[in-house]
């Protein structure tokens, strides 16, 4: 059986400026975890593991570059940014949210907002495996930690 996993991982950051520290450890640990666990196979493809480069084109679309543990070229899949643009946003909104709470709110009152911060993260990465379905098979918790690195590619400073 093939080895349906990602074993490198990579984010264009060509259009990054700054991000906040916060940003940065939420990057970090999601490439960390995807790293030490995952399912990722792209569609018709028996070979692993796999080499991945994640970046945003023109603002407009999503590269997932797929190639081999050696660099060999796999795939590239492309999808449109448009329909992830307004979770995103509330993401952001409800992340800014919860770490400007963690400073000076009640345990009750952060748990109300992580708890929305927590669904809007799952609405997210249920879009993204659904639309991947045909092209990537991926796990929820991959799907989930992806999400985290499209949302770091959408600051642009």
């Amino acid at each position: 059986m093939a080895d349906r996993r990602i074993v490198s991982l990579n984010l264009d950051e060509k259009t990054v400026l700054r991000r906040s520290p916060e940003v940065e450890h939420e990057r970090a640990v999601a490439i960390f975890d995807i790293l030490e666990n995952n399912s990722f196979a792209p569609a018709g493809h028996d070979g692993g593991p796999y080499a991945l480069r994640l970046g945003i084109e023109d603002r407009q679309r999503l590269v997932m570059d797929i190639r081999s543990a050696d660099g060999e070229p796999i795939e590239k899949v492309t999808l449109s940014v448009t329909p992830f643009r307004r979770i995103v946003k509330d993401y952001f909104q409800i992340c800014g949210s919860y770490f400007d709470a963690i400073k000076r709110l009640s345990p009750a009152q952060i748990e109300t907002i992580d708890m929305a911060r927590r669904g809007l993260h799952n609405e997210g990465s249920d879009m993204l495996a659904e639309r991947l379905r045909d092209k990537v098979e991926v796990d929820s918790d991959t799907a989930r930690r992806l999400f985290t690195l499209i949302c770091v590619l959408h600051i642009r400073g």
